[in-house]
């Protein structure tokens, strides 16, 4: 079955008329014949947009209860039944009621897709994913509601509903799209004018963005290599040169003379690899035209002119910007240059700029040797075999004569070693030397210059055309396995930063080290600056000696935007290293980022901590610690009162509600304090051996009788504690138990030795707590469920947890078999070795989970 086509009519706020486009295009489709049905259309209660539903038919609606109402939605499994050729399915981006047939309404409109029905839909351009944090920042709204923009990138057809912010504004100052008691919040708030000017060029150019995929892709599609000016698009042709700067200025002083414009700086590299191009200056030029808005690209090719010409038709440019020729007039013999035959060649659409600039006509300087690639002791070895080896084997050959061809044999050996070893230079001086030799020991008439037998002309012009042919495929060979090595101990390097990368390695100095040890600097700095003209500071800095205060101080430096280089001294480095080294700046500069990202989040985190704290703690001083206080001024005034004659059981029942006031208080106060030590880490346990049946039955002195059983058998090992604050843990423990259990099923207290360890067992048979919430219960300040507020501040089992790992013991909830919770408290048993420290946890997010 072929799947449906979809159909999205986009706008930029609510009200612009984006449904009311839908449903008329229902009503065109109908009239064609068109089996048409609204899955789902919400008017909003517009009398005009209801008004269009008429005529159309429409599928009953899935209702759904949820928090005690009664929600309707889109019946996916009535409209696959129904089967229609086009469904109407409003808000693309709605998320369904829990206990819809899928979360989003996206993914009901994609079965209805993949089933063959042809959907038009609605989204506003607030709601799609990627704009999620632009919209929050351009209204302080954010929006929960979001589909993602792969879905609607894959539509076939995308329609811009459009409105002006002043129309949409008298559109809603008449309440044709809020109810009037609403109208006058929007119109102050979200629908303010700059707000929907915003939302609108968002908009806009977001379809702008898809008509130029859809123009490209049509374009590749039909094979169109003419340049169509829909937009003004300029490439700049870099060179590697200092020039490029400028270009790229100008580039985009023309873009912005235009709507729309884009500039798009490319630099042809040769496919050997071989360049004079500057790598820092290339760095320092992409970083240059990212920050003006455009687009930086690397393409490889030999014909450099066809190359450009091939991107800019590609690219759909219109302009072409090049700087003049850097080459000396007498070089315009070896060709017309780049400049001009990419004017020649680029036809009536596409314009080309020369731009002059300061460094034309000043000559390109020329690279290093190609024999430097090879080593110096490579070198040396070449020039002696080309050189000297000629003459060792003429002397011989004085010797031994065996005949001008076979002569001519061993000349040539000897300049193909030469090549092997130094390269092309050495060869071409060997076959220089070999054929003077040859032609003044062995060509007649001897001993001279001459040459009496043609023939003899025509074998040394071959001798010397072989010689220098053998020796440059030689010498390209040669740098060809130099640079393939060189590559591939790049490869390894820049592999290895990616893995680091995907690795999530964080560390400044480990990838500063690394830099230092795989270029063998003495020392590596990272440096930044706030402004152009502030002073630079060392943000991190590995090796020995003082890091350099400029970048221009060190032996080599590489640019990371206006602000940022990173400096390395021990030695200057070749041109060829610094493509590598670039990207490590580039990464150096992601992990700084990265690591402040993270000091930021954490000071916000602790911050945040820190307020979560203070408003319980004011929520438990204005509630929790006022109750009692007020039970304990309640009965003290009626003690007091002289109006009334209380009697002996009035007074005592009066004085017990003191007590119990009382009580209640110390135990809070006594928890916030304790609460308070672990926090600030002032909880110093005092660790002795003891037994159990010493400790747990004083910790159930403030239970009921009757809601606790005991079983600590006497036999167990003596534990490894702090008596104080393991009766406090199990006391907490055990009180929070019998809150939760059944008035008639007590609590069972049990002890146990598990290997080097003692387990204590706290039974209840109360409601449970789920799996996904037993961590979550032992943070401060949380209740379970509906417990009234006067049942505690919520700090019970975070105590008692925070006191078991003071003491290098664990705290855990675990199910109780047939229903209920158990807290599971291990200790050291006496003799075990020592655990090490458990981290502190620090309380978490405010959750409504059991808690005492």
């Amino acid at each position: 079955m072929a799947r449906g086509k979809l159909r999205i009519h986009l706008g930029a706020a609510p009200g612009v008329g984006k449904t009311y486009a839908m449903l008329s295009e229902a009503h065109r489709r109908v009239e064609r014949g068109t089996d048409c049905v609204v899955g789902f259309v919400e008017h909003h209660d517009r009398p005009r947009t209801g008004a269009m539903l008429h005529g159309l038919e429409q599928v009953p609606r899935r209702e759904l209860t949820y928090r005690g109402a009664t929600c309707t939605e889109m019946d996916v499994d009535a409209v696959l039944r129904r089967a229609p050729a086009v469904a109407l399915v409003d808000e693309l981006a709605h998320t369904n009621v829990p206990g819809s047939r899928n979360a989003e309404r996206w993914q009901d409109v994609e079965e209805l897709l993949a089933a063959g029905i042809d959907v038009i839909s609605t989204v506003d351009i607030q709601h799609l994913e990627s704009l999620g944090d632009v919209v929050e920042s351009i209204t302080g709204v954010r929006q929960r509601e979001t589909v993602p923009d792969e879905v609607v990138r894959r539509a076939d057809q995308i329609e811009l509903v459009d409105m002006a912010p002043e129309a949409l504004r008298r559109r809603m100052a008449h309440g044709n799209i809020y109810q009037p008691d609403k109208v006058d919040a929007a119109l102050a708030n979200y629908f303010r004018p700059g707000n929907l000017t915003a939302l609108r060029e968002l908009a806009l150019l977001w379809v702008a963005d898809r008509v130029d995929e859809y123009l490209n892709e049509y374009r590749s599609r039909h094979e169109v290599s003419t340049i169509w000016g829909s937009r003004e698009r300029i490439v700049v042709g870099l060179t590697g040169g200092p020039e490029g700067r400028t270009l790229i200025r100008r580039a985009v002083r023309l873009a912005e003379k235009g709507a729309g414009g884009e500039v798009m700086a490319v630099y042809i590299a040769r496919s050997d690899g071989l360049t004079s191009a500057s790598p820092k200056e290339l760095a320092v030029q992409r970083t240059l035209v990212e920050d003006l808005g455009g687009t930086f690209h690397h393409v490889v090719g030999d014909d450099i002119p066809a190359a450009l010409l091939d991107f800019a038709r590609g690219a759909n440019a219109t302009q072409i910007v090049l700087g003049s020729s850097r080459r000396k007039a007498w070089q315009y013999v070896l060709g017309p240059g780049v400049g001009a035959t990419v004017a020649r060649d680029s036809g009536p659409d596409l314009d080309v700029h020369i731009v002059t600039h300061e460094e034309a006509a000043k000559g390109r300087g020329l690279p290093l040797a190609r024999g430097a690639r090879l080593g110096r002791a490579r070198i040396v070895s070449g020039w002696a075999v080309g050189v000297a080896g000629p003459v060792v084997a003429a002397l011989l050959l004085n010797t031994v004569h065996l005949g001008l061809a076979n002569d001519m044999l061993l000349f040539l050996a000897l300049t193909v070693a030469a090549a092997l070893l130094g390269g092309l230079l050495p060869a071409l001086a060997s076959a220089a030397v070999g054929s003077f030799l040859l032609n003044y020991f062995y060509t007649p008439p001897l001993h001279r210059l001459t040459i009496a037998d043609p023939r003899n002309i025509v074998a040394l012009a071959v001798f010397v055309g072989v010689a220098v042919a053998v020796a440059s495929v030689v010498d390209v060979a040669a740098r060809r396995t130099h640079q393939a090595a060189r590559l591939r101990a790049e490869a390894e390097i820049l592999s290895f930063l990616a893995g680091s990368v995907l690795r999530g390695e964080t560390g400044l100095e480990e990838l500063l080290e690394r830099v230092r040890e795989t270029f063998a600097m003495e020392s590596v700095a990272l440096l930044e600056r706030r402004g152009d003209v502030d002073p630079w500071t060392c943000a991190g800095r590995v090796g020995t000696g003082a890091p350099p205060r400029r970048p221009e101080d060190a032996d080599v430096d590489v640019p990371v935007g206006d602000r940022m280089a990173l400096a390395l001294t021990g030695r200057v480095l070749p041109a060829a290293d610094r493509r590598v080294l670039a990207a490590f700046a580039a990464q150096a500069v992601v992990v700084l980022d990265r690591r402040r990202l993270q000091e930021e989040a954490d000071r916000a985190r602790a911050l945040a901590e820190g307020n979560r704290i203070r408003t319980a703690l004011l929520a438990a001083v204005s509630h929790d610690l006022r109750t009692p206080l007020a039970g304990i001024k309640a009965a003290v005034s009626s003690l007091r009162s002289e109006d009334v004659e209380w009697s002996e059981e009035d007074r005592a029942e009066l004085l017990e509600g003191i007590e119990e006031g009382a009580d209640r208080l110390d135990h809070l106060v006594g928890n916030l304090l304790d609460m308070s030590r672990l926090q600030t880490g002032t909880v110093t346990p005092l660790i002795r051996e003891i037994d159990l049946d010493e400790v747990v039955p004083m910790a159930l002195g403030g239970v009921p009788e009757g809601s606790v059983e005991m079983d600590v058998p006497e036999s167990l090992p003596m534990v490894r504690v702090d008596p104080g604050l393991l009766e406090r843990s199990v006391a907490n423990l055990v009180e929070n138990a019998v809150k939760y259990s059944p008035p008639d099923r007590p609590v069972l207290v049990s002890a146990s030795a598990l290997a080097d360890r003692v387990e204590v067992r706290v039974v209840d048979r109360g409601p449970g707590v789920p799996d996904a919430a037993k961590e979550r219960i032992f943070e401060p300040f949380q209740r379970y469920g509906d417990s009234p507020r006067g049942a505690g501040v919520g700090l019970g089992l975070a105590v008692a947890r925070g006191f078991a790992e003071a003491m290098g013991g664990t705290l855990a909830a675990d199910d109780t078999p047939g229903g209920g919770l158990t807290m599971v408290l291990g200790l050291r048993a006496a003799g075990a070795r020592p655990v090490p420290d458990v981290p502190r946890r620090t309380a978490g997010p405010v959750l409504t989970e059991r808690q005492v």
